[in-house]
């Protein structure tokens, strides 16, 4: 055999760690010393350096790319979401849905459970458009200036804003991170969705008894200001007409997802149901409707924190998340075809073992690269890509790992000062840390409901509780769409397609 034809070699590890870290020094320089959240062109020079490497250990560049276009491939029906997700954001606002589930929370509030009450309105709204980022930066802010009034400390009123906003976009079948995460892991969205509850239900009812308890001791009623409220309220009853009709597209999607129908016609269900009561409810007419489904509503209300939430949406407007998605997942496929991942994971497997070894080195894993990439969404593609054939040959579901780098990903994002989630909640929350007001980075211990899942999650991994084996109908999905099985018989771990009984045909191991 010639030279040429040579099979590829296996990178040592630091071969393998080399396009990882280069990859995650371009993001440093990009984030922190040109200050630019923006992380595509240094994935991009990622996968070109990963692709340096796979030429160096002998792969050719047409096997390097199918790798890359294998993963982008596995990731299509989550753009499909993103793009019909887009679509729904701007004809929910139209069709006065978004804006009455707004009105409705801020009718609500009361000195005594504000911090409670915040939590639950950034939870509804961030669940209803799918963004935690916009939720904080428009409904967020305005319960911060309604805080102040209560006189409530600033750190409080930004844990419980994070808490509920980063909650919502966690489960909300919108959210873009929601989506890469079943994406990366080869999961459904909504069963992904339904194995987060076990710990995301107990963190929030956690921090909603942390946050009723101070409110009944730490705020003044007799100090307590209601124009902002008024003005936000006001503001939405002439410009839409507020009723609970108007929240019928949202409960239909619940519904359809309670069925466990598909997502796309389920959410685009929605768009429809949310485009016929915008012309019917709100008097727009259908090209109007159109415009608002592509490009996103606008609206000039005079209040700022209304036009703020409201002029956004559209198919346009999420294109710059479906572009990361793509060159994340692309530089993860790139790095899983030269053998990069596999070495990674072997060196790991060295030291872990265990279900919950792996369950909490996943989570582990997704923290880490959100304090080191200041990234979430790398954070959750990453460590998905990399650990999912280790829960394959241990033959654990892959929801499993969904649920890890969502919690290790999503929730820790915010919570970290230099990550682009931090950095978007202390600016739009104006926490003043820049001016030397440190104390605010307290809204970090305070967001109750981010970190304590991680913690159950860990805590279910040891116990083996809310941690799924993978049924014979997944494991034939593995096999029918070829994903990588890791074989860990020298750890003990039988082929898990031979143990259930499914055939092997097709079967990709390494």
């Amino acid at each position: 055999m010639s030279t040429s034809d040579a099979a590829p070699r296996a990178p040592g590890i630091w071969l393998a760690l080399t396009p990882v870290l280069l990859t995650l020094a371009v993001l440093g320089l990009q984030l922190f010393y040109f200050g630019d959240f923006t992380p595509h062109i240094p994935l991009a020079i990622g996968l070109a350096i990963t692709g340096l490497v796979g030429l160096k250990l002998g792969h050719k560049w047409p096997s390097i790319e199918q790798g890359v276009f294998h993963v982008i491939h596995v990731s299509l029906p989550s753009v499909s979401v993103l793009i019909t997700v887009g679509m729904i954001i701007g004809v929910w606002i139209a069709s006065g849905t978004v804006p009455s589930l707004i009105y409705y929370g801020l009718t609500i509030l009361s000195p005594e459970i504000f911090l409670a009450a915040a939590m639950i309105l950034c939870a509804v709204v961030s669940l209803s458009l799918g963004t935690s980022w916009g939720t904080v930066g428009t409904v967020g802010l305005a319960l911060m200036g309604i805080g102040a009034g209560f006189g409530i400390p600033t750190y409080w009123t930004a844990g419980a804003v994070v808490s509920g906003a980063f909650f919502g976009d966690k489960v909300s079948p919108l959210s873009d991170t929601t989506n890469l995460a079943p994406a990366v892991t080869g999961t459904n969205l909504f069963d992904h969705i339904k194995n987060m509850m076990p710990t995301t239900v107990p963190a929030m009812l956690i921090a909603l008894a942390i946050y009723t308890g101070v409110g009944f001791t730490l705020i003044d009623a007799e100090q307590t200001s209601f124009e902002k409220i008024q003005a936000i309220t006001g503001a939405l009853q002439a410009n839409f007409w507020i009723s609970p009709i108007m929240l019928v597209p949202a409960l239909l999607v619940i519904f359809l997802a309670v069925r466990k129908q598909p997502p796309i016609p389920s959410l685009f269900a929605g768009v429809v149901v949310g485009g016929v009561m915008a012309v019917f409810f709100q008097g727009a007419g259908m090209h109007d409707v159109f415009q608002y489904a592509n490009g996103g509503y606008s609206i000039s209300t005079g209040v700022s924190e209304i036009d703020s939430l409201l002029n956004r949406g559209g198919v346009q407007s999420m294109m710059w998340t479906i572009s990361l998605v793509l060159i994340a997942l692309g530089f993860g496929g790139a790095l899983e075809r030269t053998g990069c991942l596999e070495t990674i994971i072997n060196v790991i497997m060295t030291k872990v073992r265990s279900f919950a070894g792996v369950q909490t080195s996943a989570i582990g894993t997704s923290i880490a690269t959100n304090l080191v990439a200041g990234d979430p969404y790398l954070s959750i593609a990453l460590p998905g890509r990399m650990y999912a054939p280790v829960y394959r040959g241990m033959g654990y579901s892959t929801l499993n790992l969904s649920r890890a780098v969502e919690e290790g990903g999503t929730l820790m994002s915010p919570l970290i000062p230099w990550n682009a989630g931090g950095a978007f909640v202390i600016s739009a929350l104006a926490l003043g840390v820049g001016n030397g007001n440190f104390e605010n980075l307290l809204y970090i211990p305070l967001a109750f409901a981010c970190w304590t899942a991680p913690v159950i999650g860990v805590f279910y991994a040891v116990t083996g509780l809310f941690s799924p084996k993978a049924t014979p109908a997944e494991m034939a999905e593995w096999r029918d769409s070829g994903e990588t099985i890791k074989d860990l018989s020298g750890h003990g771990y039988d082929d898990p397609l031979a143990a259930a009984g499914v055939p092997a045909t097709g079967q990709s191991s390494m």
